[in-house]
């Protein structure tokens, strides 16, 4: 199989291998969430969809993400792509999206136009557990609305997906340069993912395990990794955090 070129051909991939899990998250409160490859793909497609619809976003529109590894950052990084938005991991810097998973007070910045919008962190959380602030938007109490299918062109498979330390990524940079490259780990694998590691490392690895057919299991760092559940989700490998 000829190696993937793209956010496009990775999705593609999604839909191909639709009910095989791509995506396993363990978080706190006992919570396990499985995304099969079609209800991943589904995921990102609604996504993309709210930002070009609900977020006027598109080619080169700049998200921050202020997120921590979660099953929803991956989604939301993968749907930012598909519309040709950049991931942007530097905090302070400016950005025309700034994603949250945080309650706090801000002072406003006057020097900064920059869109909130707020991602409930909970599982099961069909809206923001809190009050927002004005002119906020709340992704969980938005993005179910929109389709199951993203029908734009895909983005360029050569754009820039991620920036960080003043350096841009493409989906082949995070390929090459992603913890899982070159590994002689099982292929594909299951691999278990320490939701401790920084976003950065957690997107370039998730982007290698599926280009190679494998499943990410994106475990929270309250969650105790025991035997039981190494042997229950037949994991083959894992990244070090």
């Amino acid at each position: 199989m000829a190696p993937l070129q793209s956010i496009a051909e990775l999705l593609e991939s999604f839909r191909s291998a639709a009910g095989a899990p791509r995506l396993i998250w363990y978080g706190p409160d006992h919570e396990r969430v499985e995304l099969s490859g079609r209800v991943l793909e589904n995921w990102v497609a609604k996504t993309s969809n709210m930002l070009v619809e609900e977020l006027d976003a598109g080619a080169g529109t700049v998200v921050a993400a202020d997120l921590p590894p979660h099953w929803k950052s991956l989604v939301w990084a993968l749907g930012g792509w598909q519309v040709g938005a950049v991931t942007l991991l530097d905090g302070g810097s400016p950005a025309d999206l700034r994603l949250t998973m945080e309650a706090r007070e801000e002072t406003p910045d006057a020097g900064r136009d920059e869109l909130r919008v707020f991602v409930a962190p909970g599982a099961l959380d069909l809206r923001w557990p809190g009050t927002l602030p004005d002119g906020a938007v709340d992704y969980a109490a938005t993005v179910r609305s929109y389709g199951d299918v993203y029908l734009d062109e895909p983005a360029d498979g050569k754009a820039e997906l991620v920036r960080t330390g003043g350096a841009g990524y493409t989906f082949t940079d995070l390929l090459d340069s992603g913890p899982v490259a070159g590994t002689d780990a099982p292929s594909p694998g299951v691999w278990l993912v320490p939701a401790s590691l920084p976003l950065m490392t957690v997107l370039s690895a998730a982007v290698g395990i599926w280009a190679d057919g494998g499943s990410v299991v994106l475990v929270h760092p309250s969650v105790e990794v025991t035997e039981r559940l190494v042997a229950g989700e037949r994991i083959t490998a894992r990244l070090d955090g």
